[in-house]
């Protein structure tokens, strides 16, 4: 019984066992680092639960980025906007710019742990990166790609004039308008997408 127990707390991260020495429980911050894996990933619901959490954790970056960015912080973001421009051009899907700026953003705030959980996370959190990258997109996907770049800007232009509750808006705006894209996906492919929510975008579900 006692060895099935600490199993059971040990799968759970709540002890761990020094070979020689015992079993002692982990401390507040001594457990493994939080990371999201691809398999966490594989669904329709796990993006748009996804989205949730970067809708919490980034719309308040956009604003602590607003107030704290630096003139060396806008350049490395609009760099990154460039970059995504000349890929989409280019006829990719632009998912390293695009998450590149995002972890630019979260650089901003001058605060590593945004920085740090964003980086955890990896490219995976962007949407399109469940996609085959070497599909070249048709016009009509040339013009979502567009229109994210255009919701990018909104935020830019939001934090190089430290407008904090801009720049909060225009990320939730952005974020939201890509769960509900993910969303009406999920319904159309029969997958249940988790709590509904107010519809903030027009876009086509298949995007």
């Amino acid at each position: 019984m006692v060895r099935e127990a600490l199993s059971k707390l040990q799968a759970s991260g709540l002890v761990e066992t020094r070979h020689g020495v015992g079993t002692f429980v982990v401390g507040m911050g001594d457990g493994s680092a939080f990371r999201i894996a691809p398999e966490q990933l594989a669904t329709l619901r796990d993006v748009v639960a996804m989205l949730e959490l970067r809708i919490g954790v980034e719309t308040e970056a956009a604003g602590l980025a607003a107030q704290r960015r630096t003139a060396e912080n806008l350049v490395v973001m609009r760099d990154a906007l460039d970059a995504f421009t000349h890929a989409v051009e280019a006829g990719r899907d632009a998912v390293g710019a695009d998450f590149q700026f995002h972890c630019e953003i979260t650089r901003a705030t001058q605060n590593p742990h945004f920085a740090s959980l964003m980086a955890s996370l990896g490219t995976m959190i962007i949407p399109r990166a469940r996609l085959d990258p070497s599909r070249p997109p048709d016009e009509e996907r040339l013009a979502y790609l567009r229109r994210v770049n255009a919701e990018h800007l909104s935020i830019l232009d939001a934090i190089e004039s430290q407008d904090v509750e801009a720049a909060r808006a225009a990320m939730r705006t952005h974020l939201a308008n890509s769960r509900q894209r993910r969303r009406r996906a999920a319904a159309l492919s029969g997958e249940k997408p988790g709590p509904a929510a107010p519809a903030l975008s027009s876009d086509r579900p298949d995007l």
